[in-house]
């Protein structure tokens, strides 16, 4: 089968090739996916430049890593344990390459039958493909702290992946949201998600703004720790919390006092070492607002598997919306 391979760190287009490998058969418990759409998010450039030698391993006959957790495809085989009625199923794929090389950027990859959801009738294989760590995340972040249900909640960046379902995600559990973007045409797809308020956080008074509006925000979902701490403790209620999925290349320095007066909690959030309970009931209520038409995609940029470097460079240069390889 052809895959998008690497075998050592470095930029897109040192590393990455696309080679002939082996098609993987599924273990005990796994099922094997024909890959439709593989997508790329910001975290796979971080294990392009910082994979540890264990996080390469043997495909095939080869040694090193195909790229990607997150996709959509059919299911065409499975291993022991596994019902073959799943064999046909469209999915949607999470964690794909989680502790092995085999990620979703190739013809097919093998993953635990849980972590491929079947994807509800009607349900496009670009917005199947644009969940995964983007949607789960923007669950966790939601719902570690309890039920957002009746808070005001504000998300960082509501046009980036995590963002977009953020605000659609929270809507469904009955939060009311604020978001902040860098634009108009940012602001735009903010809105079309569903965001009670967007505010353009590199405006003087954007904090005035969100307050005059909400009140103080009970949660904030947050991006970009260093660059919007100033921002977040200005609108944050007593007793807070603020969620941070990603990290800076430079860290915030904390204002102590300014967090412990007002109570505030500051979590950090790992989509990969999340608890898996809460991986496996997120998935379940991501494919529950599926079937109920709820969620959509950001706008898709599709490459062929060849320009897969190119696909890397397109993430790195912050193109809005999702990129995906297209295998079909």
């Amino acid at each position: 089968m052809k895959a998008a391979f690497f075998t050592a760190n470095g930029p897109a287009k040192t590393v990455l090739q696309v080679l002939d490998v082996a098609r993987p058969e599924p273990g005990p418990g796994q099922v094997r996916v024909r890959v439709a759409l593989s997508a790329i998010n910001p975290g796979d450039m971080w294990m392009r430049t910082n994979s540890s030698p264990e996080d390469f391993g043997p495909v095939g006959e080869r040694h090193g890593r195909i790229p990607h957790q997150d996709g959509t495809g059919v299911i065409d085989a499975v291993g022991a344990g596994v019902d073959t009625g799943r064999i046909g199923e469209r999915v949607w794929i999470w964690m794909a390459g989680s502790g092995t090389p085999w990620g979703t950027a190739a013809q097919w990859t093998v993953v635990p039958s849980e972590q491929a959801v079947r994807l509800p009738e009607g349900t496009s294989d670009e917005l199947g493909a644009s969940l995964g760590i983007p949607a789960m995340t923007a669950h966790w972040c939601l719902h570690a702290d309890g039920s957002p249900k009746g808070r005001t909640v504000l998300v960082a960046a509501g046009a980036g992946a995590v963002g977009h379902y953020a605000i659609e995600l929270g809507k469904i559990a009955g939060a009311r949201i604020v978001t902040t973007v860098s634009g108009p045409e940012k602001a735009a797809l903010a809105r079309a998600a569903g965001a009670d308020l967007v505010v353009n956080y590199r405006d003087a008074d954007a904090a005035r703004q969100i307050l005059d509006a909400t009140g103080p925000v009970d949660r904030i979902i947050e991006v970009a720790l260093t660059d919007n701490l100033e921002l977040d403790l200005a609108v944050a209620a007593a007793g807070a919390t603020i969620v941070t999925y990603a990290a800076q290349p430079v860290d915030p320095t904390l204002p102590v006092f300014r967090l412990m007066w007002p109570n505030l909690v500051l979590r950090f959030a790992l989509f990969l070492t999340e608890p898996r309970d809460a991986l496996l009931h997120a998935a379940t209520e991501i494919t529950s607002a599926l079937e109920r038409n709820l969620l959509s995609p950001l706008p898709v940029h599709s490459f062929g598997l060849e320009d897969v470097a190119a696909a890397h460079e397109a993430v790195e240069n912050g193109i809005t919306g999702k990129v995906v390889l297209d295998l079909r």
